[in-house]
């Protein structure tokens, strides 16, 4: 069969308000037409901050700003840089050359990109907008779909101002020994989201079986310690 685009309209009653989904072959058609309609809705809140999950995608977990989400297979890695919507910096220039699809977007007050590339067989989706990021690595047949959650997750994104001061003002953000810099343009290979290299995974585990061997050990030792000691004792 011919695949054909469609623009399937759900209306969700939640709160009174509204939401259009979006199922579309066309990846500009789905940015476009999502951040442009002003969402109210939200079902996750965070610290200064609330947005709205998609049906279809599960919450995992957070670790200070960055969420986790999970939809069909993939991890969805989710950051929102409270610091730079406070002090409203901008979006960094991203060089888009060479990659497998790229958008600046530029909605007013809310500024940012769409950088697709290719990593060996899947492609890594870099969405930054209204100072936030998500990052997903999706097999080619996922990415519009993967492009549609995040833009209903990054353009729901509303924050607090009052609870964002007085976290500033209670010096919240000046321990953390990582500067934020989201808006920083990454073309090296790093990626968002972790990823373990399977050898220091085996290192990790041959470390922590000699840690539990030298314990072992030494609490053989202490025990013959202890048996002689009391030995001593009795015969006296």
């Amino acid at each position: 069969m011919l695949k054909k685009a469609l623009l399937l309209i759900v209306i969700l009653l939640v709160s009174g308000c509204t939401i259009v989904r979006i199922d579309t072959d066309n990846t500009d058609n789905i940015i476009n037409v999502v951040l442009s309609k002003e969402n109210t809705l939200y079902n996750q809140v965070g610290k200064g901050y609330k947005y709205y999950i998609p049906r279809g995608v599960t919450y995992i977990n957070t670790t200070e700003y960055n969420d986790t989400l999970y939809s069909n297979g993939n991890y969805y890695y989710l950051y929102i840089d409270v610091v730079s919507y406070y002090y409203k910096k901008d979006v960094e220039k991203v060089n888009g050359n060479g990659s497998y699809y790229f958008k600046e977007i530029d909605r007013g007050d809310k500024k940012g990109y769409i950088l697709i590339t290719q990593v060996e067989n899947k492609y890594l989706i870099k969405f930054v907008y209204n100072y936030a990021r998500i990052e997903v690595l999706v097999e080619k047949d996922e990415i519009n779909d993967a492009v549609l959650n995040s833009s209903y997750i990054l353009s729901t994104i509303k924050y607090n101002d009052n609870v964002i001061k007085i976290m500033l003002d209670d010096d919240y953000f000046k321990n953390k020994e990582e500067k934020y810099t989201l808006f920083e343009p990454n073309t090296g290979g790093e990626n968002f989201f972790p990823i373990y290299d399977e050898e220091d995974v085996e290192i990790e585990q041959s470390e922590q079986e000699e840690n539990e061997e030298s314990e072992e050990t030494e609490n053989k030792e202490d025990e013959s310690k202890e048996t002689v000691e009391n030995d001593k004792e009795g015969g006296l």
